[in-house]
């Protein structure tokens, strides 16, 4: 998952811009090698006055072949941009795998309800969780419109009653809210099932 989509994240960092896709660079550094259909053979005929002339380049794709025309100033070009464009993608992989995006991957939807659904935990587990909700709720849940939090416990609880807008009070009043929340070991197996019902009542909820 991603807090940006990939496209829009390309285009943030420029990479389609910078057109480092592999046609966009040889179509950079060259020209294709073409073929025409000749009418006495019957069949297509590539030329030849470019063989032994230019580098050439296959591509296992589909078998198209470049010839290369570049001089070795905008090879070591490009060579640096795609290097920079690994760069990033690097970053990126270690954004969406640090902290709680790599238990909980990235939200991406403006109005969420958090069903917490606890109560086999053991108590060490109970307040490994609770770190981990209240790791998501600081740093991800603060970047979206609207949000609530539903305990699958015995009786169920909801912090709100509706999805409240988020603001750094609402985050900090959620994460009390959280923390006061007695263990509990006996859970009716329904009870998971009640609070998603309950969570999706809300037609504001996209997740």
């Amino acid at each position: 998952q991603s807090l940006v989509s990939s496209s829009k994240w390309l285009q943030r960092y420029g990479l389609k811009r910078n057109k480092l896709s592999l046609s966009q660079i040889l179509s950079q550094i060259g020209f294709q090698h073409r073929k025409d259909y000749v009418t006495t053979l019957g069949k297509p005929v590539a030329s030849r006055y470019a063989d032994g002339l230019f580098p050439q380049y296959k591509r296992a794709q589909d078998g198209s072949v470049y010839n290369l025309t570049a001089k070795k100033e905008l090879i070591l070009h490009f060579v640096d941009c795609l290097m920079g464009a690994i760069e990033l993608y690097k970053q990126r992989m270690e954004w969406l795998t640090s902290e709680s995006r790599q238990i909980f991957g990235v939200i991406q939807e403006q109005c969420i309800v958090i069903v917490l659904d606890l109560g086999t935990a053991a108590p060490a587990e109970f307040d490994l969780c609770r770190n981990a909700l209240s790791m998501v709720l600081v740093e991800q849940v603060i970047q979206i419109a609207r949000f609530n939090l539903i305990w699958a416990a015995q009786d169920l609880m909801k912090w709100q009653q509706k999805c409240t807008p988020v603001s750094e009070h609402t985050v900090k009043s959620a994460v009390t809210w959280l923390w006061k929340l007695d263990h509990m070991t006996a859970v009716s197996h329904t009870n998971s099932a009640e609070a998603l019902l309950e969570a999706m009542g809300d037609e504001a909820v996209s997740s």
